[in-house]
């Protein structure tokens, strides 16, 4: 499934990588703080979790109906996908009570697919060295379907907001991460240059 020879090299110039640096940390302060936000007061996160996908979906909705009409009004299964977008969003801004338990059972069955498939991945792995890597993100999803499961719909107020917030600042450690060490790599190479 996975190439092993092949081997992306991408050139970059010095601006490039002197904003991503730049960028990098400071998305990443900003994840970070974004992301103890949920983890302190996960309801909050969980609302506005809410509101990003409510809106999220109508836009989704109102672009797929613009585009449905503009190049095929008899594709019905374009006002299909259209309608559903648009009145899920239309429920969960209307019940969002009902919204937050939809979107704690999306989180966990999105967790039960990614379970899933970290286990097709490790069981199909020729390399044995590091299949345990995809055994433990399967079992740490199916976990966390499971948590979701159980108490559902109540524990979608606070799960939801939780898991969002965790993610965040996950996010944000490793952009904080990768920008000092591209700082690192850097200094590496000026060390090169300058011995030679």
């Amino acid at each position: 499934m996975w190439i092993n020879s092949t081997i992306i090299k991408i050139n970059l110039d010095k601006d490039v990588i002197d904003t991503f640096k730049k960028y990098a940390k400071i998305g990443g302060v900003l994840f970070i703080v974004l992301g103890l936000i949920g983890i302190f007061f996960p309801t909050f996160m969980t609302l506005g979790t809410l509101v990003f996908v409510t809106y999220l979906m109508l836009f989704a909705g109102v672009s797929s109906a613009t585009l449905t009409w503009m190049s095929n009004r008899k594709d019905w299964a374009g006002w299909l996908k259209s309608l559903l977008l648009i009145g899920v969003a239309l429920y969960m801004i209307f019940y969002p009570v009902g919204g937050i338990a939809t979107l704690g059972l999306l989180f966990s069955f999105y967790f039960f697919m990614d379970s899933f498939g970290s286990f097709g991945l490790a069981f199909s792995a020729t390399d044995k060295k590091h299949k345990w890597v995809w055994i433990l993100n399967a079992i740490t999803s199916l976990a966390l379907a499971i948590i979701f499961i159980i108490g559902w719909p109540l524990t979608s107020l606070w799960l939801v907001g939780l898991f969002v917030g965790i993610s965040l600042f996950l996010d944000g450690v490793a952009l904080i991460v990768g920008g000092y060490t591209i700082d690192n790599l850097e200094k590496e190479a000026t060390k090169e240059e300058n011995k030679e």
